[in-house]
């Protein structure tokens, strides 16, 4: 998709070095995957001991030393 935006010089120049991109487009397209893949992560994690009815890991080897 196409779009015209206007992005502040230094924040550019900064989203090239930190993702060793090397065109503007690339740069932007990282930063944007990894913006999209950290909201997801922390998505993730708002379910973060939500499973009452998962085993614990050391109930899962005791059943297993059990047999």
């Amino acid at each position: 998709m196409k779009t015209t935006v206007d992005i502040p010089d230094g924040e550019l120049k900064d989203a090239i070095r930190f993702t060793n991109a090397k065109t503007k487009r690339e740069a932007i397209v990282r930063a944007i995957e990894d913006f999209n893949r950290r909201m997801r992560l922390a998505a993730l994690t708002r379910f973060a001991g939500t499973c009452p009815d998962l085993i614990a890991p050391e109930e899962l080897q005791a059943a297993r030393r059990r047999g």
